[in-house]
């Protein structure tokens, strides 16, 4: 009876129902790296044609990867690279947008 309470977690790092998932692990790392370099570029005013571009794309892969992610592992993945990539579009488009400067 015991089983039936914990479940078994031993398996892959990212699918808890012990299948492959290739897509979604693919969506989940691009998301994160996406987000971490939006992130991270934000805080520079000068990088703002980065972090938005790497925001934008980041928040894109996050949501088709939240539409199809199957394990509660590659959903919190997910929700932390579009929090860090929201971020660090919004932070790009507040110090000059994804053509500032470029354009105009």
């Amino acid at each position: 009876m015991a089983q039936t309470l914990r479940p078994n977690i031993a398996g892959s790092l990212f699918a808890t129902d012990d299948k492959p998932h290739p897509v979604q692990d693919t969506l989940l790392a691009v998301t994160l790296v996406l987000g971490a370099v939006s992130f991270i570029t934000a805080m520079f005013h000068h990088l703002h044609l980065i972090s938005s571009w790497t925001g934008l794309v980041g928040i894109l892969t996050g949501a088709y990867g939240q539409f199809i992610s199957e394990t509660t592992r590659e959903r919190f993945g997910l929700i932390v690279g579009l929090g860090a990539s929201a971020v660090g579009f919004f932070l790009g488009m507040a110090h000059g947008g994804l053509f500032g400067g470029l354009i105009g």
